[in-house]
């Protein structure tokens, strides 16, 4: 299909970014790699009068390893993820991640912010940022804030950014230990039926620090506190595992969709919790 009409806006700068969405208000979106809103553009699910690419904004493709934290560029595509070798040491569940994200085509274009803003419920890295306690730096007419990714989405696609804020940049702080990332999806392309994100400390043969969150199993997000909580101080053994899961099921809260019922939703939850303590409990 074609969308409606719409002016398109190519800033070189933040300022005229800012300047754009401050004079049009509710009329203006940024587009960062397009890959969802091209597509509800085509499909007349969203009316964007005036559309503004942040391709020729500079500094937002950067990614910078610094002593104790990771801050990655809006712009930066999954592809970069991938192929950023500091990366893979610094914080190898981005790579692991990225490479599970739909297909090369998408990769290549698709941004970590675009992925991270939008409020899509079926996204990977919403979940992952909550898993590693990332934090999103805004910038709008009253300055620069940081929000949690744990506290940044409110809905499906409603999220803390103001209409007049654009998201620039991600951190992650940096840590250790045995981490996971696992999917199942129905197709190559596909959203998840349910995805994982999984980060373990080990200490002697204790697990010491514990971050779980869930993806396309709710309309937000799940980072699920209660599960980890379920697996401090414990040996990650069957009875822990078991409890995770337990505890994560009662935080999660998924629909009946076309990827199945809710009961063969849960059943997948489970499964690829499962999976995913048990792969990052052999690296912690």
């Amino acid at each position: 299909m074609i969308p409606a009409a719409f002016e398109y806006h190519r800033p070189t700068d933040m300022a005229g970014v800012l300047s754009i969405l401050e004079e049009h208000g509710d009329d203006a979106r940024v587009m960062a790699g397009g890959h969802s809103l091209i597509p509800m553009m085509k499909l007349r699910m969203a009316e964007v009068p005036h559309l503004i690419d942040l391709q020729g904004v500079g500094g937002l493709s950067d990614i910078e390893i610094r002593d104790a934290d990771i801050r990655i560029g809006a712009m930066v595509t999954q592809a970069d993820i991938i192929d950023h070798t500091g990366l893979a040491d610094a914080a190898p569940i981005l790579r692991e991640a990225s490479l599970q994200i739909a297909d090369p085509q998408v990769r290549y274009m698709g941004t970590v912010g675009g992925n991270v803003a939008n409020g899509d419920p079926g996204n990977d890295m919403p979940g992952l940022m909550q898993c590693l306690d990332a934090q999103f730096t805004l910038i709008g007419p009253d300055g620069e804030r940081t929000v949690p990714a744990r506290e940044f989405y409110e809905a499906a696609y409603m999220t803390a950014r103001a209409d007049e804020e654009v998201l620039t940049s991600i951190i992650i702080p940096k840590s250790s230990g045995g981490y996971a990332y696992e999917k199942q999806k129905r197709k190559i392309g596909d959203y998840a039926t349910a995805a994982a994100a999984v980060v373990l400390r080990k200490e002697g043969t204790a697990c010491t620090e514990a971050s779980i969150a869930m993806t396309n199993l709710s309309d937000t997000p799940v980072w699920s506190e209660a599960a980890a909580e379920a697996l401090l101080l414990t040996e990650v053994d069957e009875v822990a595992i078991k409890a995770a899961m337990a505890a994560m099921l009662n935080d999660i809260d998924p629909s009946e969709d076309n990827r199945g019922p809710i009961a063969f939703k849960k059943h997948v939850a489970g499964v690829i919790l499962r999976r995913a303590i048990e792969r990052a409990w052999s690296r912690a």
